[in-house]
Order: C-alpha cells, then sequence, then structure tokens
C-alpha cells in the first residue's frame, strides 16, 4: 500500500515508520526545510513542498496512492489537503488529524475526510479507558458511517462472563471486532469465551452504545 503523509514533524514521523515496518511504502510531505529528517526515516520518500498546494500534490502523485494522511499541527492545512486528495485525485481513503477539538465538527466528508483522529479526544479516552471497569469509552468515530470504534472492560459481575461469543445477543449492528487479554489481541471467534477484565472492541452505531453498557454491565 502507498501511503501520503502531509506534516513531517514527530506525529507524522511516528506514523511513517510504524507503516513501512508493516511493509507500506510512505511518502513524507512537508513545507518547513528543517522538517525534512531523512537520517530519521531513512526508509521513507520525502518531498519539500505545501501539501496544500495542487501543484505539490501533483508532485508526489497523489491519483497512485491509497491513503493520505493530513498530519500537520496546522488544523486548517490538515482539511485542506484531505479536501484535494478526494476531490482532485480522487484518493479511495483519506486520514485527517484534529488539533484542536472545537473543530472536529469540520472533519468530514464535506472536506473529504474519510476518518478524523482527534488527539485531544483519544488521549481523554484512554485516560478513560485507563481508569473504568464497566463503563463504555467512545475511542474513534467513522464519520462515513455514523459508527463509532468503543471499548468496554467486562467486570466480573457481568452476566456474559464466561459465555460464549456467539451467545451475545449484540443490539443493533454492533459488532465485536477485538478481545484484548493478557497483552494480546484474540479474535472474536464464536466459541471463544469472554472473562473477566476483557478489553472488548465494539465497532456500533451511537444510538446502541448505551444498550451495549446496560447489557455487558447491567449495574451500570
Amino acid at each position: 500500500m502507498r501511503v501520503v503523509i502531509a506534516g513531517a514533524g514527530a506525529v507524522g514521523r511516528s506514523v511513517a515508520q510504524e507503516l513501512i515496518g508493516n511493509g507500506h511504502h510512505v511518502l513524507l510531505i512537508d513545507k518547513a526545510p528543517g522538517s525534512i529528517r531523512a537520517d530519521l526515516v531513512p526508509d521513507a520518500q520525502w518531498l519539500l513542498a505545501d501539501a496544500c498546494e495542487l501543484s505539490s500534490l501533483t508532485e508526489a502523485h497523489l491519483e497512485s496512492c491509497d491513503v493520505v494522511i493530513s498530519a500537520t499541527g496546522d488544523d486548517k492545512a490538515n482539511l485542506v489537503t484531505s479536501l484535494l486528495a478526494k476531490t482532485e485525485f480522487a484518493v479511495p481513503r483519506t486520514v485527517g488529524r484534529v488539533n484542536h477539538p472545537n473543530n472536529e465538527w469540520l472533519f468530514s466528508d464535506s472536506w473529504g475526510v474519510d476518518v478524523s483522529v482527534s488527539t485531544p479526544r483519544l488521549m481523554s479516552a484512554l485516560v478513560e479507558e485507563a481508569v473504568t471497569v464497566g463503563d463504555l469509552v467512545r475511542l474513534f468515530t467513522f464519520r462515513q458511517s455514523n459508527t463509532n470504534l468503543v471499548e468496554l472492560t467486562m467486570p466480573d459481575d457481568s452476566p456474559f462472563v464466561g459465555r460464549r461469543v456467539s451467545e451475545v445477543p449484540w443490539p443493533g449492528d454492533a459488532a465485536l471486532v477485538a478481545i484484548l487479554r493478557d497483552n494480546s489481541v484474540k479474535t472474536p471467534d464464536p466459541d471463544r469465551s469472554l472473562e473477566a477484565g476483557d478489553e472488548l472492541l465494539i465497532v456500533t452505531p451511537q444510538d446502541v452504545e448505551t444498550d451495549i453498557a446496560r447489557m455487558l454491565s447491567p449495574k451500570k
């Protein structure tokens, strides 16, 4: 997969390193000469250019990439890059970094953003996840499908502790996508049992989040 990342700061470089480690091809774009640090991510391609300019994205051959990640520290730049990528180059998938929580509402398909990642919201969610058991925590929002990725840690007194995944009557269109247990990821196979302390990752429409929390942790 070919990925173009706009913004070669600490966030952009970290994402690039992860993607390259997983076998993907990455191009980093930044308009600041001081951010072009090929020595830090030697396996990436680099381009000194303004990702908000159509000519720069043409030079980057966005028409041949699978994903564009707008990861600068400027929300306006991230929106413009996402919009150009989607409307001018028909990039299949765009991911936009939200720096200021007041701007979250802008990061939608109207601006060409398929997936928005809000750093403040994610940090808040991770804090909640670390201190709560039995409460549903929203980690991520998929704008196009109006669904969320949520996490719930199974409490000891959940009525579904010891039950198989196939026995859980998931409400609506909710789907269990992963079980985190003992520092590893377990696939939600129908015959796999749920255990107290399991972290369940669930993709669900927002309107059934409360139903999920009540079902798995009825005392909450």
